[in-house]
């Protein structure tokens, strides 16, 4: 559950970023936004590791 808590947060932390990109054109915020996303990546195969793993434990 802690690391859907790290999802949330990151995704509530890039918000601004995905703002200054896409409105504004900002280049730099595209590369923060960017830099998100794969560790965005990372987190969702750890968590689908985790409850594969629990699902499969409980047989």
């Amino acid at each position: 559950m802690d690391k859907f808590k790290e999802v949330q947060n990151l995704i509530a932390s890039v918000e601004a970023d995905v703002t200054k990109f896409y409105d504004g054109g900002n280049a730099a915020a595209g590369t923060r936004v960017r830099k998100a996303m794969q560790d965005l990546k990372v987190l969702a195969q750890d968590i689908r590791a985790e409850v594969t793993e629990k699902k499969n434990s409980a047989k």
